[in-house]
């Protein structure tokens, strides 16, 4: 029987000599080294692009848009180049401004509807403004007279420039509600 046991032991001595040796997996929470290093690469790695994007958006912050808008003020002409009882279309396209030349003097009226901001047409047959968008009317003074307008059309500052021709002012303006049509610069006395 001791012969057996000893067979066995030399059989299983044999096999163990010729299985390979098996590799122990990492357990539930034991970390490899190219584990530890993958995962602390991908950290920087996302690190380094919100760095970046943070100082993209701080250059960009530096650098705010440029809004290019005709100038506020310009110089419409002389008087002379106005027609009187007429309505000059000249400056709406440009600088959305009607210039309006009375027997008495000249007011330079917004082009812009008090309704919802529409620009509205000069209807010379009929003598007032018509706005296409939702129907409001103005005479020539810019008072309302129809459609959902609340009030009538702004003017701009108007005065004399020191060369003799007029300038206008789109940095200030006045509203006939608040009484401000009767102010210096709402209108501008001349006869020629």
């Amino acid at each position: 029987m001791a012969e057996v046991a000893d067979k066995k032991e030399e059989k299983s001595d044999a096999e163990g000599a010729r299985s390979p040796e098996l590799v122990r997996a990492p357990l539930r929470g034991e970390v490899s080294r190219r584990g530890f290093l993958s995962t602390l690469s991908f950290g920087w790695a996302v690190f380094a692009a919100a760095s970046a994007a943070s100082v993209g958006a701080m250059g960009r912050f530096m650098f705010p848009n440029v809004l290019y808008e005709p100038p506020q003020e310009f110089k419409a002409g002389y008087p002379e180049d106005f027609a009187v009882d007429a309505v000059d279309e000249r400056f709406k396209a440009s600088y959305g401004v009607w210039m309006v030349r009375e027997v008495g003097g000249f007011y330079a009226l917004s082009t812009t509807c008090t309704h919802l901001g529409c620009t509205p047409n000069w209807l010379a047959a009929e003598e007032k403004f018509k706005c296409p968008c939702h129907g409001s009317g103005f005479v020539k003074t810019g008072i309302n007279i129809e459609g959902p307008a609340p009030r009538p059309l702004e003017r701009y500052k108007i005065m004399l420039a020191e060369d003799g021709q007029i300038l206008i002012d789109k940095n200030t303006k006045y509203q006939q509600e608040k009484g401000q049509w009767e102010l210096d610069g709402a209108y501008l006395p001349y006869t020629s």
